[in-house]
């Protein structure tokens, strides 16, 4: 296997991990407003969280910038619970344009702090070679191959709830970020570094 299968494989292991759920949890937080229909705003707001921890993935891999690993652990379930949050009080109003910029926002600023916290992961498996940037790469690669994975599964759960059971979307947004809201909440407790 080559290096760049091997760290495209991590990448993809590593958001799909079940034991490391927060960021599938901030993923599908993400989502939760969203139908199959509305792919397309998906497909941005995936790419927004994606520009923004591959940004500081790449910062902290190289030791551009360095920031305090418990603190990172901290704000990722915060993310997550901001984004459920908003989620909840958007009501009837879910997916519409004002709100899909607010969504595309904290996709990228939120990805900066994911972006941290997968560098903490990759810089114990990054080896001393001089190949760092396609393991960068192949990584990253295979982080988006894992989070569009999420995205598909979620979407799907959507139309299954509202379109095949006949769910009320809105219902489907909150108890959905709801859970992950609550969820988010023992993350945060559990990751206190004060």
């Amino acid at each position: 296997m080559s290096d760049f299968e091997l760290y495209f494989q991590l990448g993809r292991e590593h958001i799909l991990d079940i034991q490391g759920y927060d960021h599938i949890l901030f993923v599908v937080a993400l989502c939760a407003l969203y139908q199959m229909y509305e792919w397309k705003k998906v497909l941005v707001l995936v790419t927004a969280f994606t520009v923004g921890h591959s940004l500081t993935l790449a910062l902290a891999v190289l030791d551009i910038i360095v920031v305090n690993k418990s603190l990172i652990e901290f704000l990722i379930p915060v993310t997550i619970f901001i984004t459920a949050v908003t989620n909840i009080t958007k009501g009837n109003q879910l997916s519409n344009d004002k709100n899909g910029n607010l969504n595309y926002f904290f996709a990228l600023a939120f990805g900066l702090i994911h972006g941290m916290g997968f560098s903490n992961y990759l810089k114990s498996m990054l080896g001393k070679n001089s190949d760092l940037l396609t393991q960068l790469f192949a990584f990253n690669l295979g982080l988006e191959l894992g989070q569009i994975i999420i995205v598909l599964v979620t979407l799907f759960l959507a139309f299954v709830v509202t379109g095949v059971l006949g769910r009320n979307r809105r219902d489907w947004n909150m108890v959905v970020s709801s859970a992950v809201a609550g969820v988010a909440i023992i993350l945060m407790i559990e990751t206190r570094f004060w």
